[in-house]
This record gives structure tokens, sequence and C-alpha cells, in this order.
């Protein structure tokens, strides 16, 4: 079976509180990831509360986003989001539960990849990544970089540059 993490493909983060060009600019590559893809999909959601700006995060990157129920919150409506797909939200950069679900899955079925896309290269696609690399080391994981933006085109280079060098498949 092979395994499809589609990371934070947010509102908040594509075009609003802390969109980007490059984010905007990987949406039709991702929708065209997801609708060809013949196997599992699996889209985890930044999820904040009210308290937000109360959180360690929210200390350190003071700007209010992807608060549960917001419009930011949502995975754009432009993906196809099929309702077998599983959606995980996640309070901060890695999901724990994202890697127990695999961990489990891998139990149930032999996974022969998964790949990993989305938002942002920089933060929570490398935590994800290298997360899922800590739970099952011996399964074949791959970022699609044209399928991820990083918060500037730099730290995205150097995030996919750090996951080569952790044995992570960057195409």
């Amino acid at each position: 079976m092979k395994v499809l993490v589609v990371v934070d493909m947010q509102n908040d983060f594509i075009d609003q509180a802390l969109g980007t060009k490059e984010a905007v600019g990987i949406v039709d590559n991702v929708a065209k990831k997801i609708s060809g893809f013949d196997g599992k999909v699996i889209f985890t959601r930044d999820t904040h509360q009210d308290n937000y700006m109360e959180t360690q995060e929210g200390k350190n990157l003071p700007v209010k986003h992807c608060i549960k129920g917001s419009m930011g919150w949502q995975i754009s409506d432009k993906l196809p989001v099929n309702s077998d797909a599983v959606i995980i939200d996640k309070p901060t950069f890695g999901s724990k539960e994202l890697g127990l679900y695999l961990e489990d899955l891998a139990k149930e079925t032999e996974i022969e990849e998964i790949e990993v896309i989305g938002l942002c290269t920089d933060i929570c696609v490398i935590s994800n990544a290298l997360l899922i690399k800590a739970f099952l080391p011996e399964v074949r994981i791959t970022v699609d970089s044209s399928c991820c933006a990083g918060v500037t085109p730099q730290s995205h280079n150097t995030a996919l540059e750090a996951m080569k060098s952790c044995q992570i498949n960057v195409i």
C-alpha cells in the first residue's frame, strides 16, 4: 500500500494569515497529486484554539492562524478531500497521532512508501517527515518538492537538503 500525507494545506497557509505566493503556486500540483494517487490519503490540519497567542508557539509566531472552526483552519476547497480520507488535527508542527496511526496501519498491511507533501516545507513538512521516519524507519519516505512550499524559497531548499541527509527521498 502507498500512503500520501498532505500536510496543512489550509487556507491560512495558502492565501490568508500566513499565505505566500509560493504556497498559492503549489495548489494545482497538490490537487493533481491527490486526484491521481492510488492509495490511502491522510490530511493534517494545524489546529489552534482561541488562546493561541498565549501558547509557546503564539509567543514565537504572534500571528493568529488556523483557529479551529475558522475559515483559515479549513483545508482548501481547491483540493479533493474524499470521504474515505483521514484528517488528523494537530496542535503543533509534528503529529504524534499521525505517527501512531501509520504505525498501526503498518501492522495491518505492508506500507511500501509514504509520500509527504504540503506546507510549510521548513516547518511542518520536515517535522512530520522526520517523525514518520522515527516511527517507520524501514518504510521509504518521499517528499515531492513540487508539491511543497516553505516560508521562503531559501528555507524550502534548506529543509529539502536536511531531509535528504536524513535518508528521505526528495523528488
